[in-house]
């Protein structure tokens, strides 16, 4: 079992702890959590304690049980000292080497990798003090997980609130992760495109990117280069991989070729079959005849290209399709006419699959067909990232 030392520091935000917690066991990690005397202004040691099974440590000066100095053996027993929320406080005390207090003592005396999700008032977080810091620590290699940009519990906004756990725990993962595609690049597409009829229209689908930006992050989880080509979502950026935002097919297969080479591509966004032959450089204005002709031609086909025999084909190409009915049918033979190598189907008829966040999927590869029960769209993008792993093994 993999093991964390999570620190729990000062600021509203601590409260995400306990659900990063829940997260972290869930996926199989042991947890042993520090909690700073600010932290503890906000979580309780019982909580924290009840979660992870074990053990508060809060007090420097009261772990003197064991041989070995308690701080150096806290620091070391884990695989990945976790500071979340890092507050400007504690990231000040790690750019400066201070160790005035158990969570800052341990940050100095570990040997192991440090992973920091910062969460603070956005005036801070753009303080020139704050973002020397955060520098510093890149260049040292400590990881830094992004803050979220919205309301803040102060009333202001911008960026500077605590990432969402589920994406702090994938950054957790990667940081662990056994490298099963350590070495391979991957492209993963996600999210609808925007094709524009005229300055302020366009034509669109219902695809949030919730699917494709889980994949690209289980990719990167395994040890993956990830380039990401997401088309307009309202997402936060997934840790760890490479985003390039697109708005319309054309420039989503100039990105993904752009990318190239790669050792697999999983086409997962719902990319316009057709554009309007014409955009209108002005707003067009009903005319009152009560219909308006609207000419449409179709769009570079990104699956197809990415699959035809060429120095640059990937290995492993994966396309997506979202079927109405009929749909192990209508998969097999969108797979056989792309030309690629597995097929995730399902089914986006009835309610909660395009733009919610469960799937239901079948996936077709040279095998036959394989359904998977419905689930929520970070276990799929696990299931497939795992197979894909074990197809490069």
């Amino acid at each position: 079992m993999k093991r964390i030392l999570l620190i729990v520091s000062g600021g509203i935000a601590a409260y995400k702890a306990l659900e990063l917690v829940r997260l972290a066991s869930k996926a199989g990690l042991g947890v042993t959590a520090v909690l700073t005397k600010a932290g503890a202004e906000f979580v309780t040691p019982l909580s924290l304690q009840a979660l992870t099974g074990e053990k508060i440590y809060q007090d420097l000066f009261s772990l003197t049980d064991d041989s070995e100095m308690g701080h150096i053996e806290l620091s070391r027993a884990a695989d990945l000292v976790v500071v979340a929320p890092a507050s400007a406080d504690i990231l000040a005390k790690m750019t400066a080497g201070l160790a005035d207090d158990l969570a800052s003592t341990l940050l100095l005396a570990t040997d192991k990798r440090v992973l920091v999700a910062p969460a603070m008032n956005v005036r801070m977080w753009q303080h020139p003090a704050t973002e020397t810091n955060i520098g510093t620590l890149k260049a040292r290699g400590v990881l830094v997980v992004e803050p979220d940009e919205g309301p803040m519990a102060c009333g202001e906004y911008g960026p500077g609130r605590l990432a969402e756990p589920p994406v702090i725990l994938a950054g957790i993962l990667a940081a662990l992760n056994d490298g099963l595609l350590k070495g391979k690049h991957a492209i993963v597409t996600s999210g609808p495109t925007h094709e524009p009829i005229d300055p302020v229209r366009y034509i669109a689908n219902r695809s949030s990117g919730k699917q494709g930006h889980a994949i690209a992050q289980a990719l990167a989880a395994l040890g993956a280069r990830v380039t990401l080509v997401s088309g307009p979502v309202a997402l936060p950026d997934p840790f760890g991989v490479e985003l390039v935002k697109v708005e319309t097919a054309r420039q989503m297969q100039a990105a993904v070729q752009a990318a190239l080479p790669a050792d697999i591509a999983v086409c997962a966004a719902a990319v316009g079959d057709w554009r309007p032959q014409t955009e209108a450089e002005q707003k067009l204005k009903k005319d009152g005849s009560g219909a308006t002709a609207l000419s449409l031609t179709e769009n570079p086909d990104i699956l197809a290209g990415l699959s035809a025999p060429s120095p640059t084909r990937p290995k492993l190409v994966i396309g997506f399709a979202a079927e109405t009915e009929r749909l192990a049918e209508h998969a097999a033979a969108k797979r056989a006419r792309k030309g690629c190598d597995w097929l995730v189907a399902n089914n986006v008829g009835g309610t909660g699959i395009m733009g919610g966040d469960e799937n239901e999927v079948l996936l077709l590869t040279a095998d036959g067909a394989e359904p998977w029960a419905r689930m929520n769209k970070q276990a799929v993008a696990e299931k497939l990232a795992a197979k894909i792993g074990a197809y490069f093994e």
